[in-house]
């Protein structure tokens, strides 16, 4: 399902940098107009007093933009889960207060989108809020696809693969019937969502099969900052050999590795592009033999690789990367039209190509809206 103009948002926005200067950018799509404000915080406003004034500064800002606009719902991206919440669902405290429980297995991203969430309860108790999820998506997973090899207990206490990126995966997923066909968008997909946070998922009847990320959104691809798959055994051995405690292994997985850890320069991939430092070029090297090893392994979950779907920043933007993979992938059949990927065309495959190869641009915040005003009735 195509989202249609009218679908789209009269404005868009963000707010940056909390929890050290946070800036506003936002966007009226109607015009084309673009703003950019920065926020106050006072000195010793801790991270639940941040949201909260960010908060309260979108909210003053939409009405100061479009004086009168009534706000009736909130929609909001809930990193995890869990096994319990395969849809997005009303938000009351109670949920919060059971997802709270899982901060556990996503310490890094649980805790802000709650906090969001507590904050508007307090600033604006009359609006109705809806949760959605970026493991529901793969709920439909092979269940063999689910399980680690250890011990049934682990398990059975939540240690499985959940994987992430589902709102992303899920919008680019209801594109495909269009650009496709009705059939082939039935068949064997993998979708690439590459960016600073990197994961693909295997497509079959439209559905999850498999995807890369698995306990944590630090499995699988390399990516900016993070490792991706790494031996368990070098763990051990940072902690035996080098003393590393849990807070140093945290620091090194999750924000000192990946793009920025193997180039010793950045994590940002338009950076490494432009650079003519080896290690530059070995870390993109490294970023896209990766990222082509797990397209054959995702198309053993997805039955084939009938097309191959790049999104994300890195996948939308980024031709030089899209272009070394496919080069990976001429074993499958695949052939890239070198001018099409330079302008990042929707179809950037030869006629010739055995594997449809598209660029198709997300939409998280879309998809959480769809899901709101469907949820409560607002359509």
């Amino acid at each position: 399902m195509t989202p249609k103009l009218a679908d789209m948002p009269r404005l868009s926005g963000q707010v940056e940098g909390i929890g050290a200067e946070p800036l506003m950018t936002a966007k009226d799509t109607s015009s084309g107009e673009r703003f950019t404000e920065a926020l106050t915080v006072p000195v010793g406003t801790d991270q639940n007093g941040q949201h909260r004034l960010a908060l309260e500064f979108i909210f003053d800002w939409i009405n100061r933009h479009s004086p009168g606009v009534e706000i009736v719902a909130a929609g909001h991206r809930i990193v995890h889960g869990g096994d319990h919440y395969g849809a997005p669902v009303v938000l009351t405290p109670e949920v919060v207060a059971e997802l709270e429980t899982l901060i556990p297995l996503a310490p890094l991203h649980q805790p802000h989108n709650l906090r969001a969430i507590k904050s508007l309860f307090g600033l604006m108790p009359d609006v109705r809020q809806v949760g959605c999820f970026d493991t529901a998506f793969h709920r439909t997973r092979l269940p063999v696809a689910e399980r680690f090899p250890l011990p049934r207990a682990l398990f059975n206490e939540g240690v499985k693969r959940y994987g992430f990126h589902g709102l992303s995966y899920e919008y680019v997923s209801r594109q495909l019937p269009d650009l496709l066909g009705e059939e082939k968008a039935r068949g064997a997909i993998i979708i690439a969502h590459l960016g600073n946070g990197a994961s693909m998922c295997a497509l079959n009847e439209g559905q999850s099969r498999d995807t890369s990320m698995g306990f944590t959104a630090v499995d699988g691809l390399m990516m900016g900052t993070r490792t991706g798959s790494l031996d368990p055994g070098v763990i051990l051995h940072l902690i035996e050999q080098k003393g590393m405690d849990a807070k140093g292994l945290s620091n090194l997985i999750y924000k000192q590795s990946g793009l920025l850890g193997v180039s010793g320069l950045s994590q940002d991939m338009r950076a490494l592009l432009e650079s003519d430092e080896d290690s530059a070029k070995e870390a993109i090297e490294l970023f896209c033999y990766r990222a082509a090893c797990m397209i054959g392994q995702l198309s053993m979950a997805a039955g084939g690789l009938e097309a191959l779907v790049f999104t994300g920043g890195i996948g939308e933007h980024a031709a030089p990367i899209r272009a070394r993979i496919a080069e990976w992938l001429e074993w499958t059949g695949l052939r890239l039209y070198p001018a099409a990927n330079q302008r990042h065309a929707t179809r950037i495959h030869t006629k010739d190509s055995k594997v449809e190869v598209l660029v198709v641009p997300t939409n998280e915040e879309w998809m959480i809206g769809h899901h709101a005003v469907n949820l409560l009735g607002l359509g």
